[in-house]
């Protein structure tokens, strides 16, 4: 496998840049396993200066997944993901129109899949992580009104619960001033969008796992409701950033290979991942779709309204270079 250092001077060889590179190593990758490659990578672990809607999971992604699925011929994905998470409404229509495509989709998670990246690996057969891979928690979050016009982002459960307490407290009339100034900030539906938005993370993942990766097991319906409830669960991970290493992950249910089983895919998948982060590192680049034909949906950071589709012809196992993208002033 190519040092981090290797792969920053073969993005500074002429004539390749950070687009060639990264596709080479993506080809290798569908040349050792067989399978339909798709990466997804965010710039969500050094987002300065990027807006969080740019790296979450959007709507506009099924754009990026359309154009990237087109013409691919196999009916096995390996589908790379490093991801904070985003939308389960936007994951969910990614799940439907990818398993319309592939009846085996193996999940790789080169680093993290958090959130609503955890839901989607957990709508593959099976998901490959590395020591040093996580998930995370499937609870909803909220962004709520703060302080002087700032927001703040508040777990779906923790609103609940503390209303609950209130109810408790306030039982007492002397603890209601204290209550006021916080109670005023639950607006018109919001515990019952709180709930709606909890039961639905935990539908979509037992649903998704009794499917797919449970599918044929015993008493799947079980262990999927079990596996869901648990990622759902605020009170037991008290976090919502909380890391889930592999082994959390195995004793919880979910089916995980180690990615140092095969030695050649593990130089593979972290050649390709760390070529993508380098990417992110020397262009305005914050989101990556791309397969390993060299089909990608590549969006800016400085760019939030149309993305970048780049394309070069499958034939081709080595592209032309392209001319790095700037953003638009």
């Amino acid at each position: 496998m190519p040092t981090w250092g290797e792969i920053i001077k073969e993005f500074q060889t002429p004539p390749n840049t950070p687009d060639t590179v990264r596709r080479k190593y993506l080809t290798n990758l569908t040349n050792h396993t067989g399978r339909d490659v798709i990466l997804y990578s965010t710039k969500w672990t050094d987002p300065a200066g990027t807006s969080p809607d740019v790296i979450s999971i959007t709507e506009e992604d099924i754009q990026g997944f359309m154009e990237v699925v087109n013409g691919l011929r196999r009916t096995q994905l390996d589908l790379i993901i490093h991801s904070p998470g985003g939308s389960p409404a936007a994951t969910e229509a990614i799940v439907k129109y990818l398993r319309k495509k592939f009846t085996d989709i193996r999940i790789i998670v080169p680093q993290g899949a958090m959130s609503a990246g955890t839901m989607l690996a957990c709508a593959g057969n099976r998901i490959v992580m590395g020591k040093h891979s996580f998930l995370g928690p499937i609870d909803p979050q909220f962004i709520l009104p703060y302080v002087q016009g700032t927001n703040r982002v508040v777990p779906a459960q923790a609103i609940l619960d503390q209303f609950e307490l209130a109810k408790k407290e306030c039982l007492d009339n002397k603890n209601l001033g204290p209550w006021l100034p916080i109670l005023t900030q639950y607006g018109p539906g919001l515990l019952i969008e709180c709930q709606n938005a909890l039961d639905l993370s935990k539908k979509l993942v037992k649903d998704w796992l009794k499917q797919y990766m449970f599918n044929g097991v015993p008493r799947a319906a079980h262990k999927a409701n079990h596996v869901a409830k648990h990622l759902a669960a605020h009170q037991d991970h008290k976090s919502h950033s909380r890391h889930l290493d592999r082994d959390d992950c195995r004793k919880l249910g979910l089916v995980v290979d180690d990615l140092e089983t095969d030695q050649v895919l593990q130089d593979q998948v972290l050649s390709v991942f760390h070529a993508a982060t380098l990417t992110f590192n020397f262009s305005p680049v914050a989101k990556i779709i791309e397969n390993h034909n060299g089909k990608a949906f590549i969006k800016l950071a400085g760019r939030p309204v149309q993305p970048i589709v780049q394309q070069r012809p499958p034939a081709q196992p080595q592209p032309p270079p392209t001319p790095p993208q700037q953003p638009t002033p």
